[in-house]
């Protein structure tokens, strides 16, 4: 089923993604919580689209987005939770705002899992479906600042091995995909990235998604990938060595075969 759903696809990375899919003759569903910035988009892609403003964080207003997707599509194949936030100051976390860390994960986790609440029975009712939950190198590498995105981006990661672990078996796959350093107005904000030159192209970022929607990618669910050092044929070359060690997926290290809280 070629059909999608894009959280946040009102613009940056999400608006990037929707136009990408869209190229490749997906029937998109765009989902944010700005109209006007979704209707624009709407109208670059043209016919075959939808859209649904809503609060990601409010879980009626998803339901009903959601619904209203569904209906119109046809049901979702493929749901990329893309939406997110970042703090406002980089600074550690005793200097930071808890409310404004409290923000970010609210946004950054709270929001996927209510629309992945809401699109699973639809997928899980036809037997397949594939969940993309747009993720971070911060989700498992610790950082000086920015530790509600940080502690948001892990618990996405959890959330991802989860879903494979509980509906593998029953057609749903999930994935991890890092977007690298995507020039949008989120990045180009953060001080971290002041005097960048080099920028991951947001085509990048929709082949994979692309990839994924299309079935090319299953065998990596459950796991993460990063757009501008991954490529598809790159995560295809290397599966065997992948599945071999069960790599790119979260866990605790361990120090050694004994272990035994490993």
């Amino acid at each position: 089923m070629r059909t999608a759903l894009v959280t946040g696809a009102g613009r940056g990375i999400g608006r990037g993604i929707a136009l990408g899919l869209a190229r490749a003759g997906y029937t998109v569903g765009l989902v944010g919580r700005t109209r006007a910035h979704l209707d624009a988009v709407a109208e670059e892609i043209g016919a075959g689209v939808c859209v649904a403003a809503a609060d990601l964080v409010d879980a009626t207003a998803v339901l009903d987005a959601v619904a209203r997707v569904e209906v119109e599509l046809g049901g979702i194949g493929l749901l990329v939770n893309n939406a997110g936030v970042i703090e406002r100051a980089e600074v550690p976390f005793a200097e930071d705002d808890v409310e404004d860390s409290w923000r970010v994960i609210e946004a950054n986790v709270r929001g996927p899992l209510l629309v992945t609440h809401a699109v699973l029975p639809g997928m899980l009712a036809r037997g397949e479906g594939r969940v993309l939950n747009m993720n971070s190198g911060a989700g498992h590498r610790a950082m000086t600042a920015y530790t509600g995105y940080a502690v948001s981006k892990g618990a996405l990661a959890r959330f991802t091995t989860q879903l494979h672990a509980q509906y593998h078996d029953r057609g749903i796959r999930v994935l991890d995909l890092a977007p690298g350093h995507v020039e949008t107005a989120m990045t180009t904000s953060m001080a971290m990235h002041d005097g960048r030159t080099e920028w991951t192209p947001v085509e990048a970022v929709a082949e994979l998604v692309r990839a994924f929607g299309d079935g090319e990618l299953d065998a990596w669910s459950g796991r993460f990938v990063r757009a501008g050092t991954d490529t598809v044929e790159s995560l295809l070359a290397v599966l065997p060595q992948v599945l071999a060690t069960d790599a790119r997926t979260l866990r605790l290290g361990a120090y050694g075969d004994d272990d035994p809280v490993a």
